[in-house]
């Protein structure tokens, strides 16, 4: 019983609020920090991290950065041996999974019998002979994805397959993965691993970020990062931690995660909703975070387009997919990043030229993307007729689109009632895919107008059958198949047709379908998404995606215990609970932005400014 009770304080202690204190000022350089536990009964004499300097190109000795956050631990002993008085082991470190196989068997069997778990408890929390329910297991499974740093919470592992020999980067906490987990955490009062995770990824912002002895600006996010418990100074009886980023120079393709940075952002302002502590948005050095992103996204650059401008891979679809140049997911997060960072910016006399830039984007982009992304049935018509080769300030055709470039199957799938955004747009080309996640996060984040959001959701119900199938979501729609996938993905054996990011169908998505739900006032929809989930994902053991065009089978290559089709599934069913909940994440139309957005319609700037009625003569 003693032991119980160590373990219990233990746990409280490692969850409770982190005491770091990070400062007022936020440095760009070496930054020192001061941390510490007092000597306990448990093993911990003291623990402290600061920032210190590494010159050595060793990156098994993980040197290779100009810095590494580091934490100095003693240890008297391993305290990952303690249990807790379920019984279940409660460790520091991330260790394999446990306690599901009797949910899985008893799933097994009774799905052979036409039924499950799940299918019989909607709810997902109820138990079957004294066993887990759904939802108990799912967040068993999510705790102990959790990843501790100097003690602390810190975030979660993208996986946990321990049937998998090859970790590759699974192992590590990536910022995009990380959000469903940290909003799920929020939604249920767990506030502090989401701070951690905040502040101690806003330290990685400023680190030396070099491919090929070209650095990228400062305001890039890490794609991921991994915590590693070292030797301190050759000592084995002495350990530090250390948080070792990837920026994109060690990740498939080498692409830097565009979408690391607007997601933090989303995140960070959900924290101040939730928590209603604002105290964390306000610091300095967050402060300046954000102003580091905003900058780096509003640079001034060649495009004529108000949309981001970025390579193929650098936002959830990370490998060759064809959407290189402005694709819709970044466009709906930009748009949401920026309407969430001018709600947080601090009023000062330095961010007046900022947010002045962040308001004429905020309109632009608005313009465009509801203009020119936006395709149903009509406007199907209107390309259809589209003539070409107009040079013209009036031009309808303006990026010259030629109306061959129709595809056979959008005909049969454009239905009377819905619509959607297309997935990218550039001179002379449409892609016109259907990416579930630009087109809910238009939803969620205002990007589209309301009556576009129905029309989305109207879309998903009439091809449920073709978005949905046997298990939410298709990531997009309709797959690259024969020449199209060998040129476009350059013949990709992870992307083949319905498989991966060419069709594959993901669960995660089943909370950013949520959200918006919840939005729109239809629930009902997200209702029979997650039920149909429910009767697989707990059998399958929480697949990363899933293949086939009806989803039928689990994906070829996808992960097993993956945390954020767990966390998906949380955040869903957690909202479905309480739908008020998604206003954390949510962002309404603003409505100077809707007062802009019709002066626009209204009135063509070049007609306003043009040559017509231009009189003074030129002086030669």
């Amino acid at each position: 019983m003693a032991q119980s009770e160590a373990s219990l304080c233990l746990n409280h202690m490692l969850l409770s609020n982190s005491s770091s204190n990070f400062g007022k000022q936020r440095n760009l350089g070496l930054v020192q920090f001061h941390h510490s536990l007092r000597t306990s009964g448990n093993g911990i004499k003291r623990c402290g991290f600061r920032s210190i300097s590494f010159c050595s190109t060793d990156r098994k000795n993980l040197t290779k950065r100009s810095c590494l956050l580091s934490c100095k631990c003693q240890r008297a002993d391993r305290v990952s041996g303690l249990t807790a008085d379920d019984g279940r082991p409660t460790s520091l470190s991330i260790n394999g999974k446990t306690n599901v196989s009797n949910v899985q068997e008893l799933n097994e069997l009774l799905q052979s019998d036409g039924e499950g778990v799940a299918s019989g408890d909607t709810n997902g929390v109820g138990t079957v002979g004294g066993r887990k329910g759904i939802e108990e297991e799912a967040w068993d499974l999510l705790k102990e994805s959790v990843v501790y740093y100097c003690g602390n919470p810190i975030g979660t592992i993208a996986a946990s397959d321990t049937s998998n020999s090859s970790i590759l980067n699974y192992d590590q906490v990536f910022i995009r993965d990380f959000i469903p987990s940290g909003i799920a955490f929020l939604l249920k009062g767990e506030y502090d691993i989401v701070r951690n995770f905040i502040l101690h990824t806003l330290q990685l912002q400023s680190w030396e970020k070099t491919m090929d002895c070209h650095s990228p600006g400062q305001g890039l996010m890490p794609a991921s990062f991994k915590v590693r418990t070292v030797p301190l100074d050759g000592d084995n009886s002495v350990t530090e931690d250390v948080l070792d980023p990837d920026f994109g120079e060690a990740a498939i393709g080498r692409v830097a995660p565009v979408d690391s940075g607007l997601w933090w952002i989303i995140l960070l302002r959900a924290y101040g909703k939730c928590t209603g502590d604002l105290s964390v948005q306000e610091r300095v050095d967050v402060q300046t975070g954000i102003k580091m992103i905003l900058k780096l996204c509003l640079a001034d650059g060649f495009d004529m387009f108000p949309t981001l401008l970025v390579t193929d891979g650098s936002c959830m679809i990370d490998r060759r997919m064809g959407i290189h140049g402005h694709p819709l997911e970044i466009q709906a997060l930009f748009y949401s990043a920026l309407l969430c960072a001018r709600e947080m910016l601090a009023p000062e006399d330095g961010s007046a030229d900022l947010i002045r830039a962040l308001n004429n984007r905020l309109v632009a982009l608005s313009f465009h993307i509801r203009e020119y992304y936006w395709i149903d049935m009509k406007k199907l018509n209107e390309i259809y007729r589209y003539k070409t080769e107009e040079y013209s300030y009036d031009a309808v055709n303006k990026f010259n689109i030629y109306p061959d470039q129709i595809p056979s199957w959008l005909v049969e799938f454009m239905p009377s009632r819905g619509g959607y955004l297309i997935g990218n747009l550039q001179p002379a080309h449409m892609d016109f895919r259907f990416f579930s996640l630009g087109n809910l996060w238009s939803i969620v984040g205002g990007l589209a107008t309301v009556d576009q959001s129905h029309a989305i959701l109207d879309l998903v119900e009439e091809k449920w059958s073709e978005l949905v199938a046997d298990m939410p979501l298709k990531i997009c729609y309709p797959a690259l198949e024969g020449q199209e996938w060998r040129i476009i993905t350059g013949s990709d054996p992870k992307n083949t047709a319905w498989s991966y990011h060419n069709g594959g169908s993901w669960p995660t998505l089943l909370w950013q379908l949520t959200v918006a739900c919840m939005k729109m006032n239809r629930p009902e929809i997200a209702e029979k998404a997650v039920m149909l989930a429910e009767r697989r994902l707990s059998r399958d053991k929480w697949p990363e995606y899933y293949d086939t065009r009806r989803a039928r089978f689990i994906g070829k290559q996808s992960r097993l215990f993956q945390t954020w089709s767990i966390a998906g599934y949380l955040v869903a069913k957690l909202l479905l609970a309480n739908p008020s909940a998604a206003k954390v994440l949510i962002t309404e139309e603003d409505s100077e932005l809707v007062n802009a957005f019709s002066c626009m319609l209204s009135a063509n700037p070049r007609r306003k400014h043009g040559r017509k009625g231009f009189k003074q003569p030129f002086i030669i």
